[in-house]
């Protein structure tokens, strides 16, 4: 039903034939047959019945419109698990279309997908032939479906719950429905989940939020659009209209009844959940790990993924082979074993020109055995395990400057190997006499043995079509392909915690429902949660904190390029970070 609030809208494009694979409105059944390769892509290997515009009213009289595709290689009689697919990218906007968009197509080979998966959906070419359906539906307001679209919340939840128990009563489908996909068709998945729809007995979130302000468009208080802006400009397509977050943050930079409407309630979510993370998401590695803490099942899995997303999930033959065992396992009652694969498998990137380590089985997360220590910050620029006695400053000007700004950086060398993985945190002491407010900015980044900072490809180096670093074009240096390293930002006014609400003491719940202007030279106690690393270190590497006032990442999310709707202006003058005596300013390290 309506959400909590009246939502601020924007214009969408309309449907337009041949645009995202858009192909008009057209309810028909028809057969795919064996060796059908519309895409030019990859065959067919068996039959699939295609049913396209199929109908779904859900309880507020809006009809929902999927696709959905069968195996044609079962009996008249035998009914199959349905697999759906959700979200409002359009269900026949596939990979092959967003990856012509990509600099090296993320890496993933030519003939890989068949060009009926949805984009960051399972491929039907895939999983049919092993006896599932898969149901790609547009989300309310997209495409051919009714409404205007919204993002998460109660009214996706909602709309999920009906289109799963309206699927289950199909007479080809078993009743057994799974949800399945990555970034929002893994997001949806917590909120339509915790609704706990009879027919739902599985769900495989692959790399998703579970809380749209703190993970995504207002993260430590601050705010930024991130990829929302070319998702609205150039993929979603509807006849009303979308969801405006950046009008709901105009009116309302503050937890409210509608923010709190895009945290997901996973602790009510009681059903077998395979969980998949990666260090270098953007979005979501915060919300996969609460994902697996907080589910309340003993059937959970988390697989720390070492690749991007999207070339792990259709490129990778172990992962769809795992994904469809375990959807057979829960939507069919297979007996295959999976109840044997790993609880937990850890990611261990090294950075440079090598590819990670991988997979490393670990009895939980965090890593039992993790001791938190702590690397305190001294005057010449270095991160000590002991605390500096006398008291110091050491300060940075936080504003832009051209494409330049100023970072406060400080820095470890490890004397022997080691390894970090887990959830760094960083605390500081901080203070400006220029303003009533600061945007801090903490990355850690992994430097060589001469000092240069190294950066992650996130795509095996045999996929990747140069063969180290340096010959990197510059015009390849998309976020979805490299990884700086753990990142945490937070807005000063928004530093209160609530301690009963972390999810981890090294990972601190900013409640966000007020404002703690600061004094001119007031000295506050920062803890600013990174996202969660794995990374390994030889003898003689280091790691660096770098404190900046600016985004320190990629140019295409700095203030000057994406302006804030509120209007405010960013930072102003100078930052000091204060150390020594009673302000153990440092970052906690996850060295296990």
């Amino acid at each position: 039903m309506p959400p909590p609030v009246q939502l601020g809208v924007v214009p969408i494009s309309k449907p337009t034939e041949g645009k995202n694979n858009y192909q008009g409105f057209n309810p028909r059944t028809e057969v795919l047959p064996a060796g059908w390769n519309g895409y030019n892509s990859r065959p067919l290997p068996c039959d699939i019945i295609a049913q396209h515009d199929f109908g779904i009213k859900v309880r507020d009289g809006c009809t929902l419109y999927c696709d959905i595709y069968r195996p044609g290689n079962v009996g008249p009689n035998e009914k199959v698990p349905a697999i759906i697919a959700w979200s409002p990218f359009g269900k026949k906007f596939n990979g092959l279309s967003m990856l012509k968009m990509l600099p090296w197509g993320v890496g993933i080979p030519d003939g890989t997908m068949s060009g009926l998966e949805r984009f960051e959906g399972p491929d039907p070419a895939e999983y049919c032939p092993q006896g599932f359906a898969i149901v790609n539906v547009d989300a309310r307001g997209s495409g051919n479906s009714d409404g205007s679209v919204v993002i998460m919340g109660t009214q996706e939840a909602e709309d999920g719950y009906d289109v799963i128990e309206e699927i289950a009563k199909l007479d080809w489908c078993s009743g057994n429905v799974g949800l399945a996909g990555n970034s929002h068709l893994g997001i949806v998945q917590w909120f339509i989940a915790s609704l706990r729809p009879p027919s739902l007995k599985a769900i495989a979130p692959w790399e998703a939020a579970g809380d749209l302000y703190r993970e995504q468009f207002v993260r430590g208080g601050v705010w930024d659009s991130g990829l929302f802006d070319f998702i609205t400009q150039h993929i979603i397509q509807g006849s009303n209209g979308l969801e405006s977050f950046a009008e709901m943050y105009r009116r309302s930079d503050l937890q409210n009844d509608y923010w709190k409407d895009k945290r997901a309630n996973i602790k009510n979510i009681n059903i077998p959940t395979y969980v998949v993370a990666s260090y270098s998401t953007f979005v979501h590695t915060m919300g996969s790990i609460r994902g697996w803490l907080d589910v309340d099942t003993k059937d959970k899995w988390l697989r720390w993924d070492p690749y991007q997303e999207w070339f792990d999930l259709w490129t990778v033959k172990e992962s769809r082979d795992e994904l469809a065992a375990f959807f057979g396992k829960f939507l069919r009652g297979d007996d295959n074993g999976f109840e044997k694969v790993p609880r937990m498998r850890m990611t261990i990137l090294q950075f440079g020109d090598k590819d990670p380590i991988y997979p490393i089985v670990e009895e939980d997360y965090p890593i039992p055995r993790t001791k938190y220590t702590d690397f305190f910050i001294q005057q010449e620029g270095s991160l000590s395990l002991t605390p500096p006695t006398d008291p110091g400053t050491i300060s940075y000007n936080s504003e832009l400057k051209g494409q330049t700004f100023d970072i406060a950086k400080f820095k470890h060398t490890f004397t022997e190997k080691t390894t970090l993985a887990g959830m760094p945190k960083a605390v500081l002491y901080m203070s400006t006499e220029d303003s009533d407010d600061m945007d801090i900015y903490v990355l850690l980044r992994k430097l060589d043995k001469n000092g240069k900072p190294l950066l992650n490809l996130n795509i095996p180096w045999k996929n990747a079509p140069i063969n180290s670093f340096d010959e990197l074009d510059p015009k390849d240096h998309h976020n979805l392909l490299f990884y700086f390293g753990p990142f945490g930002v937070l807005k000063a006014s928004h530093r209160h915690i609530d301690e009963s609400q972390s999810m981890h003491s090294q990972y601190p719940f900013h409640t966000h429902d007020r404002v703690e202007k600061l004094q001119k030279g007031e000295v506050v106690e920062l803890q600013i949660g990174l996202w969660a690393m794995g990374i390994a270190y030889e003898e003689g590497e280091s790691i660096s904190l770098e404190v900046s006032g600016q985004y320190p990442l990629f140019k295409d999310y700095t203030e000057e390029v994406k302006p804030n709707p509120r209007g405010y202006k960013g930072n102003v003058g100078t930052h000091t970070i204060h150390y020594g005596g009673e302000y153990k300013s440092r970052i906690i390290l996850p060295v296990v």
